[in-house]
């Protein structure tokens, strides 16, 4: 029983020890900050297009001479892209200003409000998830006007008995069949050309009826309309739906290249991450300006002051660049910190 108070007391201190070492603090006494680093962010919107093909495709320029779209197909095609830097802290280069012999004074932090303090209460970005709706089928059902049977003429044959043989005599019967698609598509291809007819012998006045203001317009009108519902039959019709996701490029100083598969443009499922291999990948390039060397001054007067350093970021400003394949979407400038230099700033020490 000792023995197992024993075990039970040892295993609660470990577990508080191990709760400890998971709190990180910084040291009493300092102050910390981190360095700014830069996020580009992408507000990417998309078109998705669902194109039915027409039940009469295939013999559109049979009747009608045009040539149009055979299957059904489902698109997707970048139609805007707003591009922007945020700031947020490097939690990988944080310091801190300390001094036993007295304070810090803390004024040069006026002349940043992005970086020379800690970001803890920085609020992450957020992220918006788009529902694909449920697949759907083209509908014409109630785009024509003939009737699905039609009276076809078929020639049977009945036994004649004569005295001694029999005869094969030949009867006509009319059976009512269903019409081909290639039937259907010949009636509905002579409706449309009998409206084109109709509205120009109302627009030349080569008509028995009269037509004047309005209810020409009107006529005119009724018969388009009919003509685009019927010619869907052959051309088909398309269903559209915008997407529209964000996206963020952390920009890495110590790649060997500043190029970032920023998002990709799948076929299937529009825009997905970057790890998503089965879109074409649009590309973030960053090219840093040259940043020229400092040149040395000597300070006016022998007094010395003493002082700490405190390290700030200068951003390298950077022409920046997406790409889908060889075209350029989006050319600009931004300042981008990480690509930048790290500089110290002496910090007057106030002693007591």
């Amino acid at each position: 029983m000792r023995l197992l108070k024993t075990f039970i007391a040892t295993a609660l201190v470990l577990v508080s020890s191990l709760v400890s070492a998971q709190k990180k603090s910084d040291p009493q006494g300092g102050l910390a900050y981190s360095l700014p680093s830069t996020v580009i962010t992408l507000e990417v919107e998309a078109v998705q297009e669902k194109f039915y093909a027409g039940p009469y495709a295939k013999y559109a320029e049979k009747y009608l001479g045009i040539k149009v779209r055979q299957k059904d197909e489902t698109t997707y095609q970048l139609v805007q892209v707003d591009m922007a830097p945020c700031v947020e802290a490097d939690q990988s280069k944080r310091y801190i200003l300390f001094s036993e012999k007295g304070k810090v004074d803390a004024s040069f932090l006026k002349l940043s409000n992005a970086g020379l303090v800690s970001f803890s209460d920085a609020v992450a970005a957020g992220s918006t998830q788009w529902r694909f709706p449920a697949q759907t089928v083209g509908d014409f059902s109630d785009k024509g006007v003939s009737s699905n049977l039609t009276s076809e003429a078929t020639v049977l044959y009945k036994n004649d008995r004569k005295e001694s043989e029999y005869n094969k005599v030949s009867v006509q019967q009319n059976m009512i069949v269903a019409k081909t698609p290639e039937k259907k598509a010949a009636e509905t291809a002579e409706m449309i050309l009998d409206l084109r007819r109709q509205r120009l012998q109302i627009v030349t006045g080569d008509t028995d009826a009269t037509y004047s203001g309005e209810a020409m317009a009107a006529a005119i009108d009724e018969l388009t309309r009919l003509e685009k519902e019927y010619m869907t039959l052959f051309t088909g019709y398309s269903e559209t739906q915008v997407q529209k996701k964000n996206f963020e490029v952390i920009p890495d100083a110590d790649r060997e290249t500043q190029k970032y598969i920023a998002f990709r443009l799948s076929d299937t499922a529009g825009l997905v991450p970057a790890d998503n291999l089965s879109g074409k990948p649009i590309v973030l390039e960053l090219i840093p300006q040259e940043i020229a060397p400092v040149e040395s001054a000597v300070a006016n007067g022998s007094k010395k002051t003493p002082a700490t350093l405190a390290y700030y970021r200068i951003p390298a400003v950077c022409t920046v660049r997406l790409v889908e394949g060889a075209d350029i979407l989006i050319q600009t400038r931004m300042p981008v910190y990480q690509l930048g230099t790290v500089s110290t700033l002496p910090v007057n020490v106030i002693l007591k």
